[in-house]
């Protein structure tokens, strides 16, 4: 990997942390605006005919925000392997990514074959 390529990754993985991290924010925020407003209503999912719509969203959102962490440890073990020079060969096969690929998914680990 040339060092104008491995900067062009270093960019595109650090775009794609900052967008991350701008809705880990956003996601942080609405699971506390749902805490904050289910203390308004009653403890008791069964009955309350809000409360399973309520549970629903907190599980919802909580999971959305396990991803996004997630997708934010996978992009800095990609900004990792940008480092090492392993970044943008499929870890199955040994063949280069295609550059298409990597500008859609920055973290992706595997060529489209082998997907």
């Amino acid at each position: 990997m040339t060092e104008s390529t491995a900067a062009t990754a270093r960019d595109r993985i650090a775009a794609e942390q900052a967008a991350t991290e701008r809705r880990i924010e956003s996601l942080n925020a609405r699971l506390n605006d749902i805490l904050d407003g289910s203390e308004l209503t009653s403890n008791d999912d069964e009955h309350d005919p809000e409360g399973s719509t309520i549970a629903f969203e907190r599980a919802q959102v909580a999971s959305l925000l396990g991803d996004a962490r997630q997708e934010l440890d996978d992009l800095e073990a990609a900004r990792r392997r940008v480092d090492d020079g392993s970044y943008g060969i499929c870890v199955k096969c040994g063949r280069p990514i295609g550059t298409e690929r990597l500008d859609v998914l920055p973290a992706v680990l595997r060529c489209i074959d082998c997907s």
